[in-house]
């Protein structure tokens, strides 16, 4: 099952730490920006726009052996009152054979405050089928899951959860609105999502900038680092300690993820963007001219 958990691996750490980030002055954070994910009830989106498409490449390595077995998509759709949010990966066809994977997560959201509304999780891994659909309440703090092995056989379920909460992908582009420029490195930051019947409160480790990262394929950032704490027992061993590298400037692209696993471990790597709000000012020029860079390479 160690594909299906690469897929799994490539949408779950965006959220986890892009919410870490919170300014520790709040006199000087403009009004629009909360201090952190977990509090979050109203955001203005100031970071992404309608037609943003980012491509992530999933390497996994096992006994050293470096294997590129898959990839994620995240789009944004603006639909008037409200976004659709969409991050739909899967194995390469030269896996399918062996194990075939084919998971789509899908989130509408309030346009005002970034809140999930409803979400779809469609999962198709090998034999293993799930859907998942997240009806949200936030008046009375409740999430209604209709959950089964297939839509038609589905059966609803309602669960008490706060009323701020988000699903994995509504997180992912609410914390991406969230100001960290005056971050102390080495701060930690609550943060609660719901997935798979529970709600889990985490909190992530802020580690600072890092300038002239290399991203495989994409060249040099400058960057923020941060590690957050995963779900031991669900897809990470006991003792992971994940990274994540996300680009400094207003775009705030998660460049790349990194984690050991269960079995071996994992690099999650953005692949290509378009229809960016801004132009991707972290981006530097490398230090040498077309340079190839492994996935060895990357995290050095």
């Amino acid at each position: 099952m160690f594909l299906s958990r690469m897929i799994k691996i490539a949408a779950v750490p965006l959220l986890l730490g892009l919410s870490a980030f919170r300014s520790p002055q709040p006199e000087s954070v403009p009004n629009h920006i909360p201090m952190y994910a977990g509090d979050q009830c109203d955001m203005a989106n100031q970071v992404f726009k309608h037609g943003e498409e980012m491509v992530y490449k999933v390497f996994y390595n096992w006994n050293f052996i470096w294997m590129s077995a898959g990839e994620v998509t995240f789009k944004v759709q603006d639909l008037g009152d409200r976004y659709h949010f969409s991050a739909h990966g899967g194995t390469y066809r030269g896996y399918d054979a062996f194990f075939k994977v084919r998971d789509k997560y899908d989130a509408y959201v309030d346009k005002k405050t970034l809140l999930p509304i409803t979400s779809v999780r469609e999962v198709n891994e090998g034999k293993y089928t799930l859907y998942d659909r997240l009806s949200f309440d936030r008046e009375n703090g409740k999430v209604k899951s209709l959950r089964g092995k297939t839509k038609d056989v589905a059966e609803v379920t309602e669960y008490d959860t706060d009323s701020c909460i988000h699903d994995i992908l509504s997180m992912v582009y609410c914390a991406r609105n969230l100001n960290f420029d005056q971050m102390r490195p080495g701060q930690d930051f609550p943060i609660k999502i719901f997935i798979d019947k529970k709600t889990w409160p985490l909190k992530v480790n802020y580690k600072g900038k890092f300038a002239n990262k290399k991203i495989r394929g994409l060249g040099h950032f400058n960057t923020v680092a941060f590690n957050p704490e995963v779900i031991k027992g669900y897809i990470f061993k006991e003792s992971s300690n994940l990274t994540i590298w996300a680009s400094d400037d207003k775009n705030r692209l998660p460049l790349m993820i990194e984690s050991p696993i269960s079995i071996g471990s994992v690099k999650v790597i953005l692949k290509s963007y378009k229809g960016v709000r801004y132009p991707v000012s972290a981006k530097v020029k490398d230090k040498k001219e077309g340079e190839e860079i492994s996935p060895e390479d990357e995290g050095k």
